[in-house]
């Protein structure tokens, strides 16, 4: 008895999920050692191109990504999608024992919820058909249904770059991130169609010389492109720790309904099955947000030696002198918000009032700290 298409796509996502999650984990270090020997990455160091760690954690993670690609070409995506939860556990699990960042009580609930609801998911997965043409994945995705989720997806992304992004960009997460989810799913399903014109040209039915061959790859492309510049932006302007699972929520239930809808995923499953996939869905996700929320966040490395004492919704700074000036030291009530080598006080310490009703003090040059 031959091994059946959703089979080959469970294998391949988890193993692409043990290799990216193991990638983070050999980066992570890879940078550590890099930040001990020369400077961090994180303020514009590239001392982690020599570490060897780092580069088999990139050579992981572009296998990781591989196999996932290749993934979609056997099982739909409610099958493969969902599966990428696994990643953070791995990584969750090696962080724990590698990197000692400890996993409290409420990441290994998250982690055994995402794989409870993995676990449901594979059980009551759709089989589904693959096309034996590009032309017959054109026909899919030139019916209807799928014509009016792509013109809804592209007026939704213009309206968010062209309205909300200059207006809400920086202070609402969701701008960026629905960006990359809705452009995201696109990408999803282009993939699929290259993956698959690429298996049956393999297999000696060329699909090269078909235009929607090369209309599916300009498309692939162009998502891409746009799906991680605004990840990017999302990553460059809020707290990765709430960037992740915002992301993979989203980004997952569009992709989803995207190849629901395109290919049919359900077609031919009753009511049970299909509610049994989308509550272990739930599950997933639900443990993805837990394990993001209870796992510790390292500590920021200060680019300056700051000399103070804590004490409640107060800093006393010692030290603390105007270029040229005399020193002094001062208690201030503030609110700190740091973004690189750029920290601003916020004298008054209401986070809640806009910029321009602050009064604040933004230093850039470390002339200004106590060495």
């Amino acid at each position: 008895m031959g091994v059946s298409d959703n089979t080959r796509g469970l294998i391949l996502a988890m193993a692409s999920s043990a290799f990216i999650g193991s990638s983070f984990i050999l980066k992570k270090k890879g940078l550590k050692r890099a930040a001990d020997s020369g400077t961090r990455a994180g303020v514009g160091g590239y001392t982690y191109l020599l570490e060897p760690l780092w580069w088999a954690g990139m050579v992981l993670m572009i296998v990781g990504e591989v196999a996932n690609f290749v993934a979609y070409v056997y099982a739909p995506a409610v099958l493969v999608t969902p599966l990428g939860a696994l990643s953070i556990i791995i990584s969750a699990i090696l962080a724990h024992f590698m990197l000692k960042e400890r996993l409290q009580k409420m990441g290994i609930l998250g982690c055994v919820s995402c794989i409870v609801g993995s676990v449901v998911i594979v059980i009551h997965a759709p089989q589904e058909h693959t096309p034996n043409s590009v032309q017959e994945i054109w026909a899919l995705a030139t019916q209807p249904a799928f014509l009016i989720y792509v013109a809804a997806t592209l007026s939704a992304v213009l309206a968010l770059i062209l309205y909300f992004e200059p207006r809400y960009g920086q202070t609402n997460i969701l701008v960026y991130l629905g960006i990359c989810s809705l452009m995201g799913s696109l990408t999803v399903v282009s993939i699929k169609a290259i993956g698959i014109a690429i298996k049956l040209t393999l297999e000696g039915i060329s699909q090269v010389a078909y235009p929607q061959t090369w209309f599916f790859i300009t498309v692939a492309a162009v998502c891409v492109i746009t799906q991680l510049n605004y990840l990017n932006k999302a990553l460059d302007t809020f707290n990765a720790a709430i960037v992740s699972p915002i992301y993979y929520v989203m980004f997952t239930t569009l992709t989803i309904s995207a190849s629901a809808i395109m290919f049919k995923d359900w077609s031919g499953q009753d009511a049970s099955s299909i509610a049994s996939e989308i509550c272990g869905f739930i599950t997933v996700l639900s443990g993805t947000i837990i394990l993001h929320a209870t796992r510790e966040q390292e500590p920021a490395t200060a680019s300056a030696k700051l000399i103070w004492e804590l004490c409640p919704e107060r800093v006393l700074i010692l030290g603390f002198p105007p270029k040229g000036g005399e020193k002094d030291a001062r208690l201030i009530s503030f609110s700190i918000f740091a973004y690189q080598r750029t920290i601003t006080w916020y004298l008054s310490g209401d986070a809640m009032k806009g910029v321009e009703d602050e009064h604040f003090i933004t230093l850039h040059n470390s002339d200004y700290f106590q060495q």
